[in-house]
Formats: C-alpha cells, sequence, structure tokens
C-alpha cells in the first residue's frame, strides 16, 4: 500500500515574537489519500507574556485578540489525541517541531516531514522556496483561500495551502518513489543526521 492512502496531519504555529516564541495559533489540517480531510482544527492560544508589536505584524494577532483564548496547556490533550506519534507536516516543519514539544513535552511525531525540502528536492532551480512563493508559482493560494477565507501567515491558512503544495509536490513523484522521496524530506529521519 503507498502512501497515497496514509493519513498526515499538516500543523503549522503563530508565536509571540518571544525568545523562545510561545504559540499563540496553532492549526492543524489532515491528509487522507492525498485529499485535504474534512475536518480541521484551529486554535487562538493565549501565550503567558505578551504578543511583540513585529510579530503582531506578521500574523495580525494582538494580546486582546487571545485574551479569552485557551492556553496551550488547555488544548494539549487534543493535539496529542490527533497528532502525537502521527505523521507530520510542515513547510520549514523544524519550526513547529521545536515550539509544539516545547510546549507540549510528551509529544512526539513518528515523522516531520518538510514541504521546503520535498519542494527543492523536486521542483529545483526555483527563484524563492518560500511558502506564499511556492503557492503563487504552483497556482494553489487561491484553493487556500477558498477553503479557509484567510491569507498567509495565519495558521489555518498556512496548513492548508501547505497540504495542497504537499499533494501537488507529491503527486508529481512517480509512486514508486514516494516513500524515499518522503523519508529524504523527514527531518527526524536518521539518515539526515537530524534529529529532534
Amino acid at each position: 500500500m503507498g502512501i497515497e492512502h496514509e493519513t498526515f496531519f499538516v500543523m503549522d504555529v503563530e508565536g509571540s515574537g518571544a525568545t523562545p516564541p510561545e504559540i499563540v495559533e496553532l492549526a492543524i489540517t489532515p491528509i487522507n489519500d492525498l485529499k485535504i480531510g474534512a475536518r480541521r482544527w484551529e486554535w487562538r492560544v493565549q501565550p503567558n507574556g505578551p504578543i511583540a508589536a513585529a510579530a503582531t505584524r506578521i500574523h495580525g494577532i494582538t494580546l486582546d485578540d487571545v485574551a479569552e483564548a485557551p492556553s496551550i496547556d488547555d488544548i494539549a490533550g487534543e493535539i496529542m489525541t490527533w497528532t502525537d506519534g502521527q505523521r507530520i507536516i510542515g513547510h520549514n516543519v523544524r519550526v513547529e517541531l521545536e515550539v509544539i514539544s516545547r510546549s507540549i513535552p510528551d509529544w512526539k511525531p513518528s515523522m516531520a516531514i518538510d514541504t521546503l525540502r520535498l519542494a527543492k528536492a523536486t521542483r529545483p532551480g526555483m527563484a524563492s522556496y518560500g511558502l506564499e512563493n511556492l503557492s503563487q508559482a504552483l497556482n494553489i493560494s487561491g484553493e487556500a483561500e477558498r477553503l479557509t477565507g484567510g491569507r498567509h501567515h495565519s495558521a489555518a491558512f498556512d496548513t492548508v495551502v501547505t497540504a495542497l503544495l504537499f499533494i501537488e509536490l507529491v503527486s508529481s513523484i512517480p509512486s514508486s518513489s514516494r516513500m524515499a522521496a518522503l523519508m529524504d524530506a523527514d527531518i527526524l529521519n536518521n539518515r539526515q543526521g537530524v534529529l529532534l
């Protein structure tokens, strides 16, 4: 059975701009059978500290926006239920791994597939591999906007556009080579010499 029959969870976080950053928004979009799943999750999250103005300029979230939001501890159980031990996906997924692992120490995905690595391997020579540039180059931004009503740098939008990017990239790889490509894009894969 190939990966086209498997389930993956795309994750994205938006941060407070602190060092280290706290989560102020988190979203999860599942991929089943190389299609976006019907159920998606999105939370605004109340950090312990302030949200830097520079971070607000990027994602648009202010402290007032999260004043009544749950803490990361309040939603940790649900995040664990859906994604612990699962294959996660992110664009520059190391950010999600580091931030979520720091916030929920018991959380451990089985794979962490980086669509940035996957894009560089399958679309060599592009001018930019930023998520916004890739999504425009591959004409998937409009579909993400339709599905979420959002924009880049909202966690929900970024998970959906990353899911569409993943589906597009994987679909361009011959079926027999897909698992090897995902192993190469998995930052938890020992062959890469990169561990969480």
